[in-house]
């Protein structure tokens, strides 16, 4: 499927460009916010009556918006943080490594376990990796595993199967 390997793969390459996806969601959401904030205390939005509800709405948005701002900068922070180590045989995977997994039909999938930020998707090469927690069903199942270990989890009901391939 890829002609990359995850030992041709740089994690501190992943790391710049998770941090800059993180930087620009942060700038974008910052910027939609404040639109929000400007229209939900925009004197035009007052309410005439109780089924007037547009600043009401808006309200809800900004806040919204402000609580996943918030997810974004302790991300941002979190992985400016990351120390990142390389893969030791002994302790098997942490935070930090990137998997290599072949499903039970060939299909194979580069994920780095990050500390936050679970289904960021990075191109990095030509290859695509995804970015899972170990507070996700699969980060569970694979902290502590080793290179050539299996790992299964269940979705919506069934068992799906992978070996773990390579660890950087």
């Amino acid at each position: 499927m890829y002609s990359s390997s995850a030992t041709d793969m740089d994690k501190h390459a992943l790391r710049q460009l998770i941090v800059e996806r993180l930087a620009e969601d942060f700038d974008v959401l910052q910027r939609a916010a404040q639109t929000a904030y400007e229209t939900a205390t925009h004197e035009e939005n007052v309410a005439e009556n109780k089924y007037d509800t547009l600043g009401l709405e808006a309200s809800y948005l900004a806040t919204g918006q402000a609580r996943r701002m918030e997810e974004i900068r302790q991300a941002l922070g979190l992985y400016q943080q990351l120390t990142l180590r390389d893969y030791d045989e002994q302790r098997g995977i942490q935070v930090g490594a990137l998997v290599t997994l072949e499903a039970e039909n060939g299909q194979v999938q580069w994920l780095f376990l990050g500390p936050e930020a679970a289904g960021l998707k990075i191109m990095l090469g030509e290859c695509l990796v995804t970015v899972i927690t170990p507070r996700s069903p699969l980060g569970q199942s694979l902290l502590g595993k080793f290179e050539d270990d299996e790992v299964s989890i269940v979705v919506a009901g069934v068992r799906q199967v992978y070996a773990v391939t390579q660890v950087v």
